[in-house]
């Protein structure tokens, strides 16, 4: 029986910048724009949580039934190590996601704008599919889309929309760098286990692409954001706060390209988060002074 510290390590904590920093920046630009709603985007918050946490149950899950979790050397694995069974991990995973769904509808219903169970359902189903059912595209190079367009574009633009109930340019680009900045951490994710997964036939972007190219990727996903934010100073000039987090990315970016791998990567993904964290909440602000 797993422990409550086990559950909340299954969880995958350090993966949850990817779920609040698309919300603070649609956020700044819901205020920006003269659209603030406190309780909206609070769940739009629970929402984005509830996703997250219901992608990486459910990878616990599909992964360890498969065996390609038996070799690993990031967070722990429930299944995979054997401290929770796959039917406690798949309710998990399934009861994240209803409340997911059951948060949305509420937003849904809120906003009138019934098209918008399309997107949720799409999401949910993105996050069961990456390694769920019997051809994951998260076996076949394809997570990074899904992570920037589900982990980018939709919750920027969506938290923006149910509190403006309006779709937003500002919202669409600003979506591209936090986008970028999520497929990062799944990109240095992937360098760890590049050895691993290759050798369970795991066919992600890392094991196409090979070591070499892939640390150059991750460069590429910490480096382009920072050239948005300066972009997007013509709309709003206070966005180019952003730029403030770039010493953020000299270390991991540093430690990637010299070669790191297996644990020493480990530290590289609680850094990105760091900063993360860090460029969503100075865009976010920058957004909310000057849109």
């Amino acid at each position: 029986m797993a422990t409550p510290a086990q559950w909340l390590a299954g969880a995958r904590p350090r993966t949850l910048p990817n779920a609040i920093v698309p919300v603070m920046v649609g956020t700044g630009v819901a205020i920006g724009e003269g659209g603030f709603n406190g309780w909206r985007a609070v769940l739009a918050l629970l929402v984005a949580l509830s996703l997250q946490i219901g992608v990486n149950y459910a990878n616990d899950y599909s992964d360890g039934i498969r065996g390609t979790d038996d070799q690993r050397v990031g967070p722990m694995r429930l299944v995979g190590s054997r401290v929770a069974t796959p039917r406690q991990v798949l309710g998990a995973a399934l009861g994240s996601f209803a409340a997911a769904a059951v948060l949305g509808l509420i937003l849904v219903i809120a906003t009138q704008a019934w098209w918008v169970l399309l997107v949720g359902a799409a999401a949910i189903a993105a996050g069961w599919f990456y390694t769920g059912g019997s051809s994951p595209y998260g076996y076949r190079a394809l997570g990074e889309v899904a992570v920037f367009v589900f982990f980018g574009v939709v919750p920027v633009t969506g938290t923006a929309f149910v509190q403006t109930e309006a779709l937003s340019w500002a919202a669409l680009v600003a979506s591209v760098p936090v986008g970028l900045l999520s497929c990062s951490m799944l990109v240095v994710n992937n360098l760890r286990d590049v050895g691993s997964d290759g050798e369970v036939g795991k066919r992600t972007l890392a094991v196409v692409l090979g070591a070499p190219r892939t640390r150059t990727l991750y460069a590429a996903c910490l480096i382009a954001p920072f050239a948005v934010a300066l972009a997007m100073v013509v709309a709003a000039p206070a966005a180019a706060l952003a730029v403030l987090a770039a010493p953020l990315a000299i270390s991991p970016v540093r430690t990637v390209l010299r070669g790191a791998a297996g644990p020493a990567l480990i530290t590289v993904l609680q850094q990105t988060g760091k900063l993360q964290m860090a460029y969503g909440l100075l865009l976010a602000i920058g957004l909310a002074l000057t849109l």
